[in-house]
């Protein structure tokens, strides 16, 4: 059984869905107005790219949630060495009732100065 706790979560349409602990209502919050110039774009790209990998609920009447989790570019040198970025996700959405399905993972196809990489982790969660 799901011990989901109340309240606002990404309903998996990108929309911010009041969870009563049981169920999605019909309570969304309304977007908040776009911030202007470049520093809004940047604010907007690095909030939708954090959004994709935080624990949420799956949308009424499904049973699987999809999270994406960039692990950050290493600077220098190969392998990102932030496997806790994917213990936290797991983690969480087990805490909310779910169960890792299936992981894979691709490179995100940049280079950082002599070989850094950065890749990317798709998790399925089921619920359970």
């Amino acid at each position: 059984m799901s011990t989901t706790q109340a309240g606002w979560y990404d309903d998996g349409t990108g929309t911010q869905r009041w969870w009563d602990g049981t169920s999605w209502t019909e309570t969304v919050q309304p977007p908040s107005a776009p911030e202007p110039g470049l520093d809004g774009v940047i604010n907007r790209i690095q909030a939708e790219a954090v959004a994709g990998a935080q624990p949420r609920p799956a949308q009424n009447g499904m049973s699987y949630v999809v999270l994406q989790v960039v692990l950050k570019e290493k600077f220098w040198g190969s392998g990102s060495g932030n496997l806790t970025e994917l213990e936290h996700a797991i983690n969480a959405q087990a805490a909310l009732g779910y169960r890792l399905h299936t992981i894979t993972t691709s490179s995100g196809g940049s280079a950082g100065f002599g070989g850094g990489d950065r890749i990317q982790a798709t998790l399925v969660f089921e619920k359970l």
